[in-house]
């Protein structure tokens, strides 16, 4: 693998969490239409054809057991992951689940250094720290609105995903260092699609034909930051652009507000602020030479 340098991985992993942020405000708006589970069903089977170009188009072979192993267990982490975030995120608004979503990094951090044997420096501590003190002003801003037994419901379901989302960053990076983007994004829609099919005889709609562009968007959003994520990943320690993901709250306030006509207020620019200054010390830390992953797998 050609070296690349730590800035060049944290930035690429920045733009695929802001093209995450836009599949996520084209998922809502199509769950709110056709329910989490259809959302997510047919965005999957979309994916997977989407994502099958590019990877077939460079004749792959097929993936030793370890590989396909792990490519299956983030699948079933990234269902359930999924089903969670999307079912809450119809019913709070964008900028609130995705700040929910922060606990993730900060566990994803030190799983890092348990999971990887990752060392954790004091500046990606410090840097954690200053983000989850802006997550923490967020939500004393959104504790004020009164948004009813549905929303907390629903903020429930985005921490129990945040929970599978710190894992899952874990098994990114297992997965980025034993198969490129490509194979990545192709293989995570197709298992996605096989264990929500499972649940097809009793939950699967064929959704309306107006929905087809909006599934079609979402998948290949999906895909594109799959690619994205994989490849900074597969250069940069899981610890050291964990921070990154705290980005996503300016996308979604932004997104939540043109989309959904959802107000930011003054608490949640100062946490968004406090989280910017937490990737910034994220991003000029210097990463730590990575970690032995023997027994990792």
């Amino acid at each position: 693998m050609t070296p690349t340098r730590p800035a060049t991985a944290f930035a690429v992993a920045t733009l695929g969490i802001a093209v995450f942020a836009s599949m996520d405000a084209l998922m809502k708006g199509l769950t709110l239409e056709i329910g989490a589970y259809n959302t997510m069903l047919w965005r999957s089977l979309a994916g997977a054809l989407i994502a099958a170009v590019p990877h077939f188009l460079r004749r792959p072979g097929w993936p030793d057991r370890s590989t396909l192993r792990l490519h299956f267990q983030r699948g079933l982490v990234a269902t359930a992951m999924a089903i969670l975030f999307f079912w809450g995120l119809a019913r709070v608004p964008m900028a609130q689940a995705v700040a929910l979503t922060f606990i993730a990094p900060l566990i994803a951090l030190f799983l890092a250094a348990w999971l990887l044997h990752e060392r954790i420096d004091r500046s990606a501590i410090v840097a954690s720290g200053v983000a989850f003190a802006g997550v923490l002003v967020i939500l004393a801003g959104q504790s004020r609105a009164e948004l009813g037994h549905d929303a907390f419901l629903g903020a429930i379901a985005i921490l129990v995903s945040a929970v599978c989302y710190a894992y899952n960053i874990i098994l990114m990076r297992r997965q980025a260092l034993v198969a490129d983007g490509r194979e990545v994004a192709f293989y995570q829609n197709v298992t996605v699609a096989i264990f929500l099919m499972l649940a097809a005889p009793m939950l699967a709609v064929v959704p309306d034909a107006r929905h087809a562009p909006g599934l079609l968007g979402a998948a290949a959003l999906a895909t594109i930051s799959l690619f994205l994520l994989t490849w900074a990943y597969g250069r940069a320690e899981a610890s050291y652009l964990a921070p990154v993901e705290y980005t996503a709250f300016v996308w979604a306030s932004l997104l939540g507000y043109l989309v959904f006509g959802e107000h930011v207020g003054p608490l949640t620019v100062i946490g968004a602020a406090l989280i910017a200054g937490g990737c910034f010390i994220a991003a000029r830390r210097r990463p730590v030479p990575m970690g032995n992953l023997e027994g990792a797998s």
